[in-house]
């Protein structure tokens, strides 16, 4: 088995993702027409601390992701992701290119967690209260208690963390 990302397009048809590293033409899309949300050139999350994946359909960028990995509490921190314009809920409402964007890049984060041992259990904050729902509705995250974050955070583990994950094993 292996881990075979993958979104829907608009008729609802899987479409097979590559993630890889982030270059610097991707952080450059960011900042052109159609922008993103974010700049990628000059973000914090360049910082050591952070690996920064881009989510590809053939030479099509669809979104960009950065993790870190807290050894000292044995999770993946997905530090912040966003999808392309085209499929960014907040840019383009319902008409998004494709859907499933955030989930996939959960379990590639999950992904992250298993190859470093610590069973797939991932932390993430909600930066909407719409994000909020969607995470504990759709993804089974658990709340965690106040921390310094001013974002509400949240655990992806267990059960949960296994639906999301072998959604995308193949053979």
């Amino acid at each position: 088995m292996k881990f075979s990302p993958y979104v829907l397009d608009t008729s609802n048809n899987k479409v097979s993702v590559t993630i890889r590293p982030i270059t610097h033409e991707d952080e450059a899309l960011t900042e052109q027409d159609p922008r993103w949300q974010t700049s990628w050139l000059n973000s914090e999350l360049k910082s050591p601390e952070h690996e920064n994946f881009a989510a590809c359909i053939e030479d099509e960028v669809i979104a960009l992701a950065s993790y870190e990995v807290w050894e000292d509490s044995l999770v993946v921190h997905i530090a912040y992701m966003e999808s392309s314009p085209n499929s960014n809920p907040t840019i383009v409402g319902q008409n998004k290119k494709y859907t499933g964007i955030g989930r996939m890049l959960v379990g590639f984060g999950i992904k992250l967690s298993v190859d470093m041992g610590f069973g797939g259990v991932v932390v993430l904050e909600a930066k909407t209260s719409e994000l909020e729902k969607h995470y504990v509705e759709d993804f089974k995250a658990v709340r965690l208690p106040r921390t310094l974050s001013a974002a509400p955070r949240f655990i992806i583990a267990d059960e949960a963390a296994q639906l999301i994950f072998s959604s995308y094993l193949a053979k």
